[in-house]
């Protein structure tokens, strides 16, 4: 019988914690926009890294230093 005594006050705090984080959680804001990062995941990026190093526009450091010492010397 003490068990129920000490334990139905304690689960009633801990609904009571769990019921407040969640009303903090949606007016906080964390619960407007569910879809967004899905589609975000998703969507493809203008050019991929790897293409851009193709093309010149992204070298590496080792390269760039190269061709650096190639102009100045």
């Amino acid at each position: 019988m003490t068990a129920l005594l000490i334990s139905i006050p304690i689960s009633l705090l801990l609904v009571a914690l769990a019921v407040g984080i969640f009303f903090w959680a949606v007016n906080s804001g964390q619960y407007e926009d569910l879809d967004s990062p899905a589609y975000m995941a998703l969507m493809d990026d203008e050019q991929c890294p790897l293409e851009k190093q193709q093309e010149g526009g992204d070298q590496p450091a080792d390269e760039a230093r190269r061709t650096e010492g190639e102009r100045s010397g």
